[in-house]
């Protein structure tokens, strides 16, 4: 491998923003690995891993025996599903099936920790490894909304990386938390941002700005430790 190129693990790259970190974060020369129920489109030099994130056991294992003993630089977990009729005024949380429940936490919460768990050792080959969570603005204190099963999952995302990030200290590993509120998820990365601002009236955060905020974090060296950001929209009054 080229000492300069890169080995990126994304999860959930079939759409929104796993899609567009897929596309315009690794360089041509860089190794990424995609992971998703759906196969992604328009992504370049992609090895796509197909699994269903909501069964744990066997999403971890599919991608170890895929990615092996391979060196890992940047592990990007970008997944977060959500209770039916979430964020709209029909959600009930006493309407939440249990299979529901097991499937918004197995895919949230316990494949990111089994997944981390799994590739500890990959991430220890590389001289400055990164791994970003990426939360939301329902995983903070003090937040309005009702989302109680999704909200868990976000704190949770928090406290896997406190943790984590004790148990890699001495590695010099990144462990940094991306909180983002209401994304402009709906328009493709090649959409100018300017035509989102206007069509959006400023209420939806552009995935161009989240693409540079995961920049800044990779451009950080071993010696810095970037443990939070957070990213509401402008106008989002829910924190």
């Amino acid at each position: 491998m080229n000492s300069l190129s890169k080995t990126f693990l994304i999860y959930g790259v079939s759409k929104g923003l796993g899609k567009a970190v897929a596309k315009l974060i690794p360089d041509s020369i860089d190794t990424v690995y995609g992971i998703s129920r759906s196969a992604p489109e328009g992504i370049d030099n992609l090895n796509w891993i197909c699994t269903d994130l909501s069964n744990s056991e066997d999403a971890v294992y599919k991608v170890k025996k895929i990615v092996g003993e391979e060196q890992v630089d940047i592990l990007i977990y970008n997944v977060g599903i959500w209770e039916n009729n979430a964020f709209t005024e029909s959600y009930n949380f006493k309407e939440v099936s249990s299979i529901e429940l097991n499937k918004i936490i197995n895919t949230n919460i316990s494949t990111c920790i089994q997944s981390l768990q799994s590739l500890i050792d990959n991430l220890k080959l590389s001289d400055n490894a990164k791994v970003i969570l990426i939360g939301s603005t329902w995983g903070v204190d003090n937040h309005n909304g009702k989302e109680l099963i999704f909200s868990a999952t976000k704190y949770a995302l928090l406290g896997v990386a406190q943790s984590l990030r004790e148990i890699l200290r001495e590695d010099l590993i990144g462990v940094s938390v991306l909180n983002l509120g209401y994304l402009a998820t709906e328009y493709e990365i090649d959409v100018p941002t300017e035509l989102i601002l206007a069509e959006t009236k400023h209420s939806l955060i552009p995935l161009s700005d989240v693409i540079q905020a995961i920049k800044f974090i990779i451009s950080t060296t071993n010696a810095t430790c970037v443990k939070e950001i957070l990213m509401p929209a402008m106008k989002d009054r829910n924190i």
